[in-house]
């Protein structure tokens, strides 16, 4: 179907699209995947940069399936949330063995990829495949709340209904619809934004249910600032930057160096190992997983 957004709003994202080496001509579904992971939980601005260092590095699965789990770790570095570099990896592994080294088209093969959910599966298939696909991240639902429903921001977590109306307002043609669903994004994080909404710059104001109603304000759900210095999450950052700088295992005098917190040290290495992020080495030290110091130390153990 077409709406009275759809045209201007594909205009505009012809004139207004950020060049992103993920919506280069060519662009291979590996390189939409990493993306989308990369983005999950970090701006656009840092994932541009090492999503560019991963794709040098890694142009396919199976080359990132080639090397050790640990070396995806040190090459994630400080975008965060690093059990992320292990699901690439993990991901990495399953394109290779089960897949012939490709990404899959089908939303349901994507989603049985480690840490990929209805988002991230939607996405890779309409960005990486041309699919058409309700594709429901932040800036999409703050588009759609405010130029259909009239609101300020979407609720807090996507509805059934929110997901029909977005499917409704897909072009039929399952390129176009793709394309759709990533002008939308587009305007949400560079027009419709949640602070400083640029109304005068939107392709689709004269549409909008939200400006036509004067753009009623609505109370911002509470959040509790997020401390970050000394906390567990800061200590774990800390350890594996240990790790990434050095080809050899460390230890626990390499650790203390850089933590005081003997207890919370001890606590955060702990849930590292947990998480698959770090192993322990029989001499004692700690390595990523699958590091070359790591064997070196084994065989020598």
């Amino acid at each position: 179907m077409t709406t009275p957004y759809t045209d201007p709003l594909l205009a505009w994202f012809a004139g207004h699209a950020r060049d992103l080496p993920w919506r280069a001509p060519g662009s291979t579904p590996w390189s939409v995947l990493v993306s989308e992971i990369m983005l999950q939980q970090t701006p656009v601005a840092r994932v541009v940069p090492a999503h560019r260092e991963w794709l040098g590095r890694w142009p396919t699965p199976a080359a990132l399936a080639a090397e050790p789990a640990g070396e995806a770790v040190r090459q994630w570095g400080t975008l965060g949330y690093p059990r992320r570099a292990l699901r690439l990896h993990h991901t990495a592994t399953i394109l290779t063995t089960r897949h012939g080294g490709t990404v899959p088209a089908d939303v349901d093969a994507l989603l049985a990829l480690p840490g990929i959910g209805p988002y991230t599966a939607a996405a890779v298939a309409s960005f990486a495949f041309g699919q058409r696909h309700a594709v429901l991240d932040t800036n999409v639902r703050r588009v759609l709340a405010r130029l259909v429903a009239g609101r300020a921001r979407p609720a807090a977590a996507p509805s059934v209904a929110e997901r029909r109306l977005a499917e409704s307002l897909l072009p039929a043609e399952p390129p176009v619809a793709a394309r759709w669903s990533v002008a939308v994004m587009e305007l949400g994080a560079l027009v419709c934004s949640a602070a400083s909404p640029d109304c005068a710059a939107c392709p689709v104001a004269g549409d909008c249910a939200w400006l036509a109603a004067g753009r009623p304000a609505e109370p911002a759900p509470g959040r509790r600032a997020q401390r970050y210095d000394g906390t567990d999450r800061q200590c774990r950052g800390r350890l594996l930057a240990v790790l990434r700088d050095s080809p050899a295992p460390a230890t626990d005098a390499d650790f203390g160096a850089v933590w005081a917190d003997r207890a919370q040290l001890a606590r955060a290495l702990d849930g590292l190992v947990a998480d698959g992020l770090v192993d322990p080495v029989p001499d004692g030290r700690y390595a990523l997983p699958g590091s070359p110091g790591q064997h070196e130390a084994r065989a020598s153990a």
